[in-house]
Parts: structure tokens; C-alpha cells; sequence
């Protein structure tokens, strides 16, 4: 039986943490939301473009989506480092001119946690637990991971040839500051109540 303390993978939407930590640091004068994100990330081709950080929070940026790449079945199961994924999706073309449409993109909030990783001196995991995880007591929540022994664990599952099979093995350094977080539905209820009573940002 699903329980409240059962610890769930909450895929996408780690994104609004990874949204909350850059007005965070905007709120810090660290950054600008209209910034060029090449003052973060300067070897970032955009192509002829300016892409600021708002293009990235809004899915405007024109960045395509890695996780819609075929080659992302080869290595959703390895590990690998924010710029080793950046590496491999950094020179596709960009799908449209930056703010002239939309279009959800996994890229776009994968480059925002190495922006936080760069502004802030530490791991995209370490800013969660110093700036989130500890101070609203999310005692049940992390950055993911499927060596760590994590109590109330739920088990994933998906569609197989005859039914239904465990989920495929994804090393969530690959989805990252897109939807790497493991919690559970008290602990976001925490976080909810932060984010509409201000706590978090002003």
C-alpha cells in the first residue's frame, strides 16, 4: 500500500526548486534574469543569439530538449558530470530564434543548475540541502541517487513486451537540475507552504 512517507522520484518538477534557487540568487544580486547566459557559461555557443536565463526559465530558448535526442538512450544509465551532459547537446542547433517561441526543454533547466552550481560555489545537490532540504526540515528529500540506501524508497515501473517491468535504470546525474529530486508528498507540502507564504524568495 502507498504510504506519505514513501520517498518518490518527483521528476519535472524538481524544476521549480531549480527556479526558486535562481531567484534566490537573482534576490542576491548574483545574477540577472536578463543576463546573457554566456557570462556564466562562456564557451556556450548560442549561435549568433543572446539566450539570458529568463529564456531558460521559460522554455524559450530555442535550446532543444536532450532527453528527446535518440542518442539519450545510450547514456541515461552512466554517470557523468553537468558539463559532460552541456557537451552533448550544446552544438545542436538551436530549434528557433531565442524568445520568439516556446518549447519545453529539459536543456534549458539543466544549464540553470550549472548556472547555480557556477554563482554559488557548490553542488546543485549541497545548494538544495543548504538553501531547502534543512531549513523548511524536508527530512525525507535529496538529490537522487540509486546507491544510497533511502528508507520508504518506491519502486518504479513501466510498460514491458508482456506487462508491466521495473523501470529502466536512469542515473539521475543525467536529468539533474531538471528532475533529480527524490521526496515525499509531506515533504512537499512543506515546500509549498514556504514558497506561498514567501519564505524562500521575496
Amino acid at each position: 500500500p502507498m504510504k506519505s512517507d514513501m520517498v518518490f522520484r518527483i521528476g519535472s518538477m524538481t524544476k521549480q526548486f531549480t527556479a526558486i534557487a535562481i531567484l534566490q540568487l537573482m534576490e542576491l544580486g548574483k545574477l540577472d534574469l536578463h543576463d546573457d547566459i554566456t557570462k556564466f557559461i562562456p564557451d556556450y555557443p548560442t549561435q549568433g543569439h543572446i539566450i539570458t536565463i529568463e529564456n531558460l526559465l521559460t522554455h524559450t530558448s530555442g535550446i532543444k530538449s536532450y532527453t528527446s535526442d535518440p542518442e539519450f538512450t545510450l547514456y541515461m544509465r552512466i554517470d557523468k558530470k553537468p558539463v559532460e551532459v552541456i557537451n552533448l547537446f550544446k552544438d545542436k542547433p538551436l530549434e528557433f530564434v531565442p524568445g520568439t517561441q516556446w518549447s519545453y526543454s529539459n536543456s534549458g533547466y539543466f544549464l540553470l543548475g550549472y548556472i547555480i552550481e557556477k554563482v554559488s560555489g557548490k553542488t546543485y545537490g549541497q545548494y538544495l540541502d543548504d538553501n531547502f532540504f534543512t531549513p523548511l526540515g524536508m527530512t525525507n528529500s535529496c538529490f537522487g541517487s540509486d546507491s544510497r540506501i533511502i528508507m520508504n524508497r518506491a519502486s518504479g515501473y513501466q510498460k514491458g513486451d508482456t506487462g508491466m517491468v521495473n523501470a529502466s535504470i536512469l542515473s539521475m546525474t543525467i536529468p539533474y537540475s531538471a528532475g533529480s529530486i527524490l521526496s515525499t508528498v509531506e515533504d512537499l507540502y512543506k515546500w509549498n507552504r514556504a514558497l506561498h507564504s514567501y519564505v524562500l524568495v521575496k
